[in-house]
């Protein structure tokens, strides 16, 4: 991997992973490399204005300053059409509306080639329409999830059973069987709870911090038909 390609792949693996950040040995070891090689890396790209910041602990590391916009990144023709394909596939994914301006803003900087290219070929896929609309309350949740704080929900049972003001803290979203789902804490129930995204008919989100609570002990390992994203796609 020559300089250039590593570094873009540097800012990435630290996108990707938010304020978390990466160990200087991690990013070595990453990209096979010295850690002298990945501070010398790191000092050209904030250098060149990359917002990274650096931690201290065991080796140190460094992570994307918190609500850092990305540099301008280099697609292939191959890379780019992946992108728009699969944001047009999923209007109703989470954080719907952030992937549309995604694609607004890939297919303005797509020259008139290469969104003939993408026309062409995005004609020829063909796939079932998902068959769940987009819950109007899903923008608050997914940013609670976010920004990790609670939200109030009316919520509405499979048995017709209406609850108000209920408060949960969401931990994660799922699709099963074409259907979205918040994973929360429930403060009524004292438990883990799967709602329905469309039968959430009200959320408020609170400024109230979620208690720091681990998914897999509150709801168990996921299940085979709902693995998490990370894991599919090496995140």
């Amino acid at each position: 991997m020559n300089r250039t390609d590593r570094m873009y792949a540097i800012v990435e693996s630290l996108r990707m992973v938010g304020t978390r950040g990466r160990t200087c040995a991690w990013l070595a070891e990453r990209f096979e490399c010295s850690t002298r090689t990945v501070k010398r890396d790191i000092a050209a790209l904030v250098e060149s204005g990359v917002p990274i910041v650096s931690f201290d602990g065991r080796g140190g590391g460094y992570s994307l300053a918190k609500n850092a916009t990305l540099p301008p990144l280099a697609f292939t023709d191959a890379e780019a059409m992946a992108i728009a394909i699969a944001l047009r596939t999923e209007p109703a994914m989470p954080y719907a509306p952030d992937g549309a301006a995604a694609l607004t803003k890939l297919i303005g900087a797509m020259t008139p080639e290469q969104r003939r290219m993408l026309e062409n070929l995005a004609a020829r896929i063909w796939m079932r329409q998902p068959s769940d609309a987009r819950s109007p309350t899903a923008r608050v949740i997914e940013e609670a999830l976010r920004d990790n704080v609670q939200v109030s929900i009316d919520y509405t049972d499979e048995s017709g059973n209406q609850t108000r003001a209920r408060l949960i803290e969401p931990m994660a979203l799922a699709r099963t069987r074409q259907q979205w789902s918040v994973l929360a804490w429930c403060h009524l129930r004292k438990g883990g709870r799967w709602f329905r995204m469309d039968r959430i008919t009200k959320a408020n989100v609170t400024n109230i911090p979620c208690a720091a609570r681990s998914l897999r002990e509150v709801f168990g390992e996921p299940p085979e038909y709902a693995q998490p994203v990370g894991s599919m796609h090496g995140l």
